[in-house]
Parts: structure tokens; C-alpha cells; sequence
């Protein structure tokens, strides 16, 4: 498999081992249609190992540690169950380590996909496989997202209450039955957070419509009019990128077709030209667009458009990242939508950006990268609805953003 793409499960019971050249620790959430788990019951690992529908399975340092899914023992309202992994040392990254997830048959063990996450690096964990259920059937996806803060970090981002920022030191004793937890859920009935916390940012975020960092420790992930600097080890990045647009139908809902684009504009907010599903590519070439989607069924990016900084020119000095909604079905109407740049050579996720809320209008201004007289660029988390079904209605209000 390679990131973002999906399979059916043949199998009503399957195990997904994580194996590498050290040992990891493999863990599993339970998510609802939200995102998030119930409580802190559907954190599912060595320390806690049994849950509804999913159970974890200690390779005893000698095999790959593994979380099991019975998808027809699966309750209600998990529409999602993700599985992650962490190298067992405290502070150890993914560097220089491939992790390949292998995703079985329960029953026979028999192989029905694997997937080895392209180019980590400073990562201390990583979601690298769902299972999911989508009109009624389940399926596996393969994801490979790194982040920078450890385990704890993924269950933050998932609504797990962690009351430290990482797992404590293992023993270098032998290998011992581990009572650490990364951290251990509390004694009391848990309560979930009264808003969804911070996605993980590596550095760690500035508090929202402040502050600018680079790309220099690794991923960061984006929250509302927030900007990262395109730099990475004291260089702007100037290779090709690819924006990659996703969205899914609400809770139950039907399938929806939305419009990706992206709108060029000049250093006097000029419009240029626009790249979207009539006209896929823009400025000879430096601009293009995938193609439509007319579903956003299908795991990964729904659509994603190629920009190749370096070629870009000079009269480009703003993109902005639309998406729209030609049918007329409002975002109130869709879930989970989001925008990442990722470096087009490595497969690398550089900046991502979750949509946290929804106004009932058809057009939305995701992002936008704006080039600065140094010469890097510069990204900025927008979120910010606009009353438009196509990318015609998109240039002035885009323009007036910038």
C-alpha cells in the first residue's frame, strides 16, 4: 500500500503487527464520527489491552506487537479504530528505523496488505494504518502520519486525557512485563475535553492568529490563521509541492462533489489566472490540478494541485486554496475536511491544516502562500467561508484575504 490508499477487508477479524528493526509499542483508538474516542476506555495498549470490538497483542519482544479489530463486535458509533506506533525507548525517532505494518487475516493469519511509511525522520510516533467503516463496509486505509511529540501527542489529538507529555523510561533490564503507561488513564470515570484539543505541531504551535515558524523540527499542523515559513535548515523551500485537498459527507450522509482550485494572484492582488477541474493547468505549467472528484469517497486526498514553487513567476506573489461547492450542498453538510502541503519528491507531509467548524455556505478559503521579499514562502491557515459554488465567486473575496 502507499499512503493514503485503501483496501476492502475480506475478513470480519483482522490484526495489524507493526514490525521493525526495534521494538515498538502498538496501540490502537477506538474513534467516533467526530474524531475522537468516547473516553479514555477506547485507548487500547499494553496496559490496557481489551476493548470493544479491538484488543492489543504483546509480541513478547520476539514478534511484533499487534492490535486486533473485530469489526462485527465493534459498537455502535466507531466509525473508526487507528492503529499507532512508537519505538519503546524513550526518546528514539523513526530515523534510520522503516516500520511495516502488516495487516492480517485473523483467522488463517493469511496476508491481506502491508505498508511501509516513506521518509520518516524526527517522528517519536506514528498513526500508520486505520480501519474504517465507510456505507456499511469496512476497510483499511494506509496513513503514515508522523508526530513529533510521542505517543502521548497522538492521544491528546484524539481526546485521551494525558496528564504527562510522554511515556516514562522503560527498564534495560531484560525484557520485563512494562506497567509504564504513556500515560496511564485516570482513576476517576474520564471526562472528555470541553473543546477538541490543538492538533500536534511540531514545534509546538503559537496560540491562534500569532506567530510564525519554519519547518525546521519537523511537521506542523496548523490551527486558524496561523503561519509557517516555508524554511527548512535555513533554506526556503523552492521544489515542488503538492497541495492535497480532502473531505468526507457528513455522519450518514450522501455522497458529496465539491471543487478544489487554486486562484494565482500579483503583488497588487492582481488575479492572474485559476487552476481547478476545467482548467488543470496554469502559468506554463508551474500550477496544475489532479482532476475532479465528484464523490470524496476514497481514502487520502480527494484532490490535490502540483505547485512548483521554483518555476512559479515573479509575478506570483499569492495562491489561495478554495474549495467549493458546485452542487449547492453547504458545509454543514461535510466532515472532516482539511488541506496539507507535502513535499512532491520525498511524499513528505510538511504543514497540514483540519477544518474545525462549518458555516452553512458552498464556498470555503482553506489557505494561502504568500511570497515574501526574501524570497521564501509563507503559509497561512484560513478557514474562512465565502457564499460562492464556483472559483469565479472565489477571486475577489480571495483577493481581499491576501
Amino acid at each position: 500500500m502507499t499512503p493514503g490508499s485503501n483496501i476492502p477487508l475480506s475478513a470480519a477479524r483482522v490484526t495489524v503487527d507493526v514490525a521493525a528493526p526495534v521494538r515498538l509499542d502498538v496501540s490502537g483508538l477506538l474513534l467516533t464520527a467526530d474524531g475522537k474516542v468516547r473516553s479514555d476506555d477506547d485507548f487500547i495498549f499494553y496496559n490496557q489491552p481489551t476493548g470493544q470490538g479491538v484488543t492489543y497483542r504483546s509480541g513478547g519482544g520476539a514478534a511484533p506487537d499487534a492490535i486486533v479489530v473485530d469489526t462485527t463486535a465493534v459498537p455502535p458509533g466507531i466509525e473508526k479504530i487507528v492503529v499507532t506506533a512508537s519505538p519503546d525507548a524513550a526518546g528514539q525517532t523513526f530515523q534510520g528505523i522503516e516500520p511495516t505494518a502488516t495487516i492480517r487475516n485473523a483467522d488463517d493469519n493469511s496476508v491481506l496488505a502491508s505498508f511501509t511509511p516513506p521518509q520518516l525522520g524526527t517522528e517519536t510516533a506514528l498513526v500508520i494504518v486505520e480501519v474504517y467503516l465507510r456505507n456499511g463496509a469496512w476497510k483499511a486505509r494506509a496513513v503514515g502520519q508522523g508526530y513529533a511529540n510521542g505517543l502521548a501527542g497522538i492521544a491528546t489529538d484524539f481526546g485521551v486525557t494525558v496528564e504527562e507529555p510522554a511515556a516514562p523510561v522503560q527498564p534495560a533490564a531484560a525484557p520485563q512485563p512494562r506497567t509504564a503507561t504513556p500515560p496511564p488513564p485516570p482513576a476517576a470515570a474520564p471526562t472528555m475535553p470541553a473543546a477538541p484539543p490543538a492538533p500536534p505541531a511540531a514545534p509546538p504551535a503559537p496560540a491562534p492568529g500569532t506567530g510564525k515558524i519554519n519547518l525546521d523540527k519537523g511537521r506542523v499542523s496548523l490551527q486558524k490563521n496561523q503561519t509557517v515559513s516555508l524554511v527548512k535548515g535555513g533554506r526556503p523551500v523552492l521544489s515542488q509541492v503538492k497541495m492535497g485537498l480532502g473531505w468526507e459527507p457528513a455522519y450518514r450522509g450522501k455522497d458529496i462533489d465539491l471543487d478544489a482550485s487554486v486562484i494565482a494572484y500579483g503583488p497588487q492582488r492582481n488575479h492572474i489566472d485559476s487552476c481547478y477541474f476545467g482548467k488543470l493547468s496554469i502559468v506554463n505549467g508551474a500550477i496544475k490540478h489532479s482532476g475532479d472528484n465528484l464523490t470524496g469517497e476514497g481514502g487520502g486526498d480527494d484532490e490535490v494541485i502540483v505547485v512548483d514553487l521554483g518555476r512559479l513567476p515573479q509575478e506570483v506573489s499569492g495562491l489561495v486554496f478554495t474549495v467549493n461547492s458546485f452542487s449547492g450542498q453547504k458545509f454543514t453538510e461535510v466532515a472532516k475536511a482539511y488541506c496539507r502541503l507535502i513535499d512532491a519528491a520525498s511524499g513528505e507531509e510538511l504543514v497540514r491544516f483540519d477544518l474545525t467548524s462549518a458555516e452553512p455556505q458552498t464556498g470555503v478559503m482553506m489557505a494561502k502562500l504568500i511570497r515574501q521579499y526574501s524570497g521564501e514562502w509563507e503559509m497561512t491557515a484560513m478557514g474562512d467561508f465565502v457564499k460562492s459554488r464556483t472559483v469565479r465567486g472565489m477571486v475577489k473575496p480571495a483577493a481581499q484575504a491576501l
